[in-house]
């Protein structure tokens, strides 16, 4: 919660549990996966009183990495392969990944339905 990114990675055979670790059981919040802890834990920063008086940008990507190629899921054509590109001056980045800003859970919710869909 200082300024840096954050990436979830999930890596693993067919059908080892990747999805259910990372997703858990939708509407049951008791077996929420690592994803949606991690939007409660977000947003519930942002929601403090002394943090309310800050300004905070979050912004969302989903992507897929299958078969050494790279899928943008919340892109109008899936099925393009994108590149992992580096820049000097930011780092490694996946060329036209579409980034998606965010101001609520159920905004970030309804990217992951689509994107997962």
């Amino acid at each position: 919660m200082q300024g840096y990114n954050g990436t979830i990675f999930a890596y693993g055979q067919t059908g080892c549990g990747k999805t259910h670790t990372m997703i858990g059981v939708k509407g049951d919040k008791a077996m929420n996966g690592i994803i949606p802890n991690a939007f409660d834990h977000i947003f519930s920063f942002f929601d403090d009183a002394q943090n309310m008086k800050k300004k905070f940008l979050i912004r969302c990507s989903y992507l897929e990495i299958y078969n050494e190629n790279i899928r943008d899921l919340l892109s109008k054509d899936v099925t393009k392969s994108l590149e992992i590109k580096e820049n000097k001056d930011t780092g490694i980045f996946v060329k036209d990944l579409t980034t998606c800003i965010v101001k609520t859970i159920p905004e970030i919710e309804a990217y992951m339905d689509h994107g997962t869909a």
